[in-house]
């Protein structure tokens, strides 16, 4: 069972149910890994997901990363992606933390607009990277992108939503 926590800050919409957006996002993103074996098991996998403005989320990228500028999403993994195959194992009540996924709704608002997408959307792409991000995914190199890009479209894909990274001539 996954556990999305969410909160939203008043600048991003609140006609959407972003709890069950980021639920729908997470439960996917996870069941398309390796590690979506976890869905089978009795663990609790926690997920918080914090959406909020452009200069909270400059603050962390400049002091967790030392890019002094706001990105649209980072994320805070809890686990070691090594330790990620045994850590139900080792829960003395089953629950897992995942981490914790921030995104900027300026860049995040800005993006979609660019990409004529809404921005549900494209929050919802940007919480599946994030959970792989927690899941020992990244994208620092040509082969680890196209491995974590793979993931996401077919996650995207099975969520019915847009490809985001069409291939242009």
């Amino acid at each position: 069972m996954i556990d999305i926590a969410v909160q939203a800050e008043s600048q991003w919409p609140q006609d959407i149910d972003w709890e069950a957006l980021a639920t729908r996002a997470a439960t996917a993103a996870i069941g398309r890994t390796p590690q979506g074996g976890w869905l089978t098991d009795p663990a609790l996998i926690e997920v918080a997901v914090r959406l909020t403005s452009d200069d909270e989320v400059q603050t962390l990228n400049r002091q967790y990363r030392q890019k002094d500028k706001p990105t649209n999403v980072l994320s805070f993994p809890m686990i070691q992606s090594d330790l990620l195959d045994t850590v139900t194992q080792n829960s003395d009540d089953g629950e897992v933390l995942l981490g914790d996924i921030v995104l900027a709704h300026g860049v995040c608002a800005a993006e979609a607009a660019e990409r004529g997408i809404s921005i549900e959307d494209h929050a919802t792409h940007l919480i599946v990277h994030g959970c792989l991000h927690l899941l020992g995914h990244d994208h620092q190199n040509d082969a680890e992108a196209e491995a974590m890009e793979s993931i996401e479209r077919s996650t995207l894909a099975e969520l019915g939503l847009h490809d985001p990274y069409p291939i242009e001539d």
